[in-house]
């Protein structure tokens, strides 16, 4: 399986058809959303094209092929009006021997992780910056960073990942790094 990651949309209709595009070029299996899906949260500026209700529009018709976490900006108003389960804090995959944890970020995060081995993918976001790294014996750690408000001069950006490899692009689709699990 072809799994895109994106977190951290906000309310941004621009950011991702943006980041949609991407998706239906990479030939994606799924689509993982890590949370902050439609609200922007109040220590956040309103994002560029905000609009919920556009993003709203775009994702319902790809409620099949999106997995999708809570973040701490999602609430149950959200779910009333997507077609897809966004309120559980986490999602668990098991993809040819390696489970994909999938989390905002804002309960579980590097520094409170939860039980995987070092073959194990940990996806979050929250911190709208881009990370992608692993040490020895430890699962991968990946924030595929915000598509629409990026922080600490981060990209905006996202992560595919593939048979026990994962890469973290920008969001004009320039490679930043990969990494094997």
């Amino acid at each position: 399986m072809k799994y895109f990651i994106i977190s951290d949309i906000h309310g941004s209709e621009g950011a991702l058809k943006i980041a949609l595009e991407a998706f239906r070029e990479s030939k994606s299996d799924y689509l993982i959303i890590l949370g902050d899906i439609l609200y922007h949260g109040p220590r956040n500026p309103l994002p560029e094209s905000h609009n919920p209700k556009g993003v709203v529009e775009l994702l319902n018709p790809l409620a099949d092929k999106i997995i999708a976490c809570r973040g701490n900006c999602d609430a149950e108003v959200d779910q009333m009006l997507l077609s897809f389960p966004v309120l559980s804090d986490y999602a668990l995959i098991a993809d040819n021997g390696t489970r994909l944890f999938c989390t905002h970020g804002h309960i579980y995060n590097p520094e409170n992780l939860p039980h995987l081995s070092g073959t194990d993918l940990f996806l979050f976001g929250h911190t709208h910056i881009q990370e992608l790294y692993k040490a020895e014996g430890k699962p991968a750690i990946c924030n595929p960073g915000s598509i629409s408000l990026p922080k600490a001069n981060s990209a905006a950006g996202y992560a595919i990942y593939e048979n026990r490899s994962i890469t973290t692009y920008n969001l004009a689709g320039k490679i930043i790094a990969r990494l094997t699990v």
